[in-house]
């Protein structure tokens, strides 16, 4: 059933791109903003979900899997948008987008986060999977199992090996470029999920573990949004 869901949010969010594009033309910002959003929405609703399914056995072998095909699938649907607040710094930095699209762009990206955790919300209270029972009464899943610091420097470090493969196969087919980021994301989940969660995306953070936030912004925001920021931004000092 959960793949049922999230091939269903894949389908809608895919109608719903092609809708923007041939709707709002004239209206290049909307345009912009809605791609974004719909797009960061099916990112964070299907990561939800997957956040689910970790027990399913064998361990951790099917959750792996998963992670790599939907991450393919997300490369493949979603081209032209980024999807992470991290993505943006590259383009602002270099002139390449103005500030106010860049800001726009994660503005979206925010607020997608926060609509694809209501709507999952919405269906875990129906229940109609068994990994639903009982989510809604968890508060904050804690994912850092591991002190602060070595935490900061995790997803620090994830950050900047992400961004530099990126950078690294930009001029790889792009056929060839989704399944190499795809293999790069699920051997750093595999290296470092049962520490951090191996995040690395600001808004994708945030949609994952809002409790958390709430309950320790101080901690989580330097964890899940400066050092993944700072990562990007050393690779964008050196490169």
């Amino acid at each position: 059933m959960s793949l049922l869901l999230m091939a269903g949010v894949v389908a809608v969010v895919g109608l719903c791109r092609r809708l923007a594009r041939r709707r709002l033309r004239s209206h290049p910002r909307l345009c912009t903003f809605l791609l974004e959003t719909i797009s960061t929405f099916q990112v964070c609703a299907c990561t939800n979900e997957l956040s689910l399914l970790g027990s399913v056995e064998p361990k951790p072998h099917a959750a792996l899997t998963l992670t790599y095909g939907f991450t393919v699938l997300h490369g493949l649907t979603l081209t032209g948008s980024t999807c992470n607040p991290c993505g943006i710094l590259q383009p602002v930095w270099g002139g390449g987008t103005s500030v106010e699209m860049g800001g726009l762009k994660i503005g979206a990206q925010f607020v997608a986060a926060v609509l694809a955790r209501v709507f999952m919300h919405f269906i875990w209270r129906l229940e109609i999977a068994e990994s639903h029972f009982g989510v809604l009464s968890q508060g904050c899943s804690n994912p850092m199992q591991t002190t602060e610091v070595q935490a900061f420097c995790i997803e620090l470090l994830f950050s900047v090996v992400f961004q530099l493969t990126v950078l690294q196969v930009e001029t790889v087919k792009p056929s060839y470029r989704v399944h190499l980021i795809a293999l790069l994301i699920t051997m750093l989940v595999y290296a470092g999920g049962n520490l951090t969660g191996a995040i690395f995306n600001p808004a994708l953070a945030f949609s994952l573990h809002p409790h958390c936030f709430y309950d320790n912004f101080l901690i989580y925001s330097l964890v899940y949004w400066i050092a993944p920021s700072l990562g990007k931004f050393l690779i964008l000092y050196v490169f």
